[in-house]
C-alpha cells in the first residue's frame, strides 16, 4: 500500500498569510482607484494661466510629499504588527521606555516638513494675489443676471445676460489686469479652466490678475446663489493673440461701433438701475 504524503500542519497558517499580504498590498491601489486620482496630476488640473499652473505644481508636490509620508507611516505599522504579533509562547517583548534619537527625530522632521510647505504655499499665494503692471485693463461688472465687459480707454463693451453668455477677450502671454464689482448681490466670477474664482462684491473692488498661457474659448459662470436666474449666468473668456486682440479692440472705434457701445451702455444702466432684467438690444458691441 503506498502511503501519502500529508501536507506540512503549517500549510493553512501560511496560505492564510499570503491572503492577507495580498489584501495589504491591494489597499493602497483601491484607494487611488476609488479616489480617482490620475499620476502624476493626482486628480487635479494643470489650468489654463500661469499662476493657476503654479497653484497646480504646489498640488503635485503637496500629494507626492503625503504619499512618501503615508506609505513610510503604513510601512512602520505593518512591521509593528507583524514583528510584535502575538506568538503561541505568550513572550512580552523588551519594554524601552525612552529612545532620545528617535523621540527628536520624529519631532523636528514634521516641523521641517510644516515649514516646508508652509513656505511654498506662501510663495505660490503671493503670486496668485499679485498684481503685476499689466497693458490690458478689464472692468468687470456682474449683475442679476448677467455680466457686463468695459475695456478703459476704449468703445469696447460687452453686456450680456442669462441665455447671452457674454464674451470677455483677452490676449494670450499678457498679464490681464481686472476690476470685478457688483452692482446688487454677491456673485461668482469663476472660470473653469482657468482654476480661478472670485467674489463680485456690492460696494467693495476686487483687483486681480492673470495671464492666460493658450488662446481658445474658456467657459465661465457665476458661482454664487445669487436670485432666480442664477442657473443660467454665463459667461465665456476669448483668449486671442495680442495682434488678433489690437484688431478686435480697434474693431469699436468706428461709427457702428460707438452706436452700439452707447446702446449697451443704456441698457446695462437700466437694469443695475432697477435691478430687474431687461434685454439690450445690442449686448456685445462690434464682437
Amino acid at each position: 500500500m503506498e502511503s501519502t504524503a500529508l501536507p506540512p500542519q503549517d500549510a493553512p497558517i501560511r496560505k492564510r498569510r499570503t491572503r492577507r499580504l495580498r489584501l495589504i498590498a491591494a489597499l493602497p491601489i483601491a484607494a487611488l482607484t476609488l479616489a480617482g486620482c490620475t499620476l502624476p496630476k493626482f486628480g487635479a488640473v494643470a489650468g489654463d494661466t500661469t499662476t493657476s499652473q503654479s497653484v497646480f505644481h504646489l498640488w503635485q508636490w503637496f500629494s507626492v510629499l503625503a504619499a512618501i509620508i503615508g506609505g513610510f507611516t503604513f510601512a512602520l505599522i505593518l512591521w509593528a504588527a507583524f514583528r510584535y504579533r502575538r506568538t503561541s509562547d505568550d513572550v512580552i517583548p523588551r519594554q524601552v521606555q525612552y529612545h532620545l534619537p528617535a523621540e527628536v527625530l520624529y519631532t523636528i522632521i514634521p516641523i521641517l516638513v510644516i515649514i516646508g510647505l508652509f513656505a511654498a504655499t506662501l510663495v505660490v499665494e503671493n503670486k496668485v494675489v499679485a498684481n503685476p503692471k499689466a497693458p490690458v485693463t478689464v472692468d468687470v461688472l456682474a449683475f442679476q443676471w448677467g455680466w457686463k465687459f468695459t475695456y478703459p480707454g476704449s468703445y469696447a463693451l460687452v453686456y450680456g445676460q442669462t441665455t447671452q453668455s457674454p464674451e470677455m477677450v483677452i490676449p494670450a502671454g499678457e498679464n490681464v489686469h481686472i476690476n470685478l464689482r457688483s452692482s446688487d448681490v454677491i456673485h461668482g466670477f469663476y472660470v473653469h479652466d482657468f482654476n480661478f474664482s472670485r467674489f463680485a462684491q456690492p460696494g467693495i473692488l476686487n483687483e486681480f490678475t492673470f495671464n492666460a498661457t493658450k488662446t481658445g474659448t474658456f467657459f465661465g459662470q457665476c458661482t454664487q446663489l445669487c436670485g432666480l436666474y442664477h442657473s443660467l449666468m454665463f459667461f465665456r473668456v476669448k483668449v486671442v493673440t495680442p495682434a488678433a486682440y489690437q484688431v478686435w479692440l480697434k474693431s469699436f472705434n468706428t461709427p457702428a461701433g460707438i452706436a452700439a457701445y452707447n446702446a449697451a451702455t443704456n441698457a446695462s444702466s437700466q437694469q443695475t438701475s432697477s435691478h430687474v432684467g431687461t434685454k439690450p438690444t445690442s449686448s456685445s458691441g462690434a464682437n
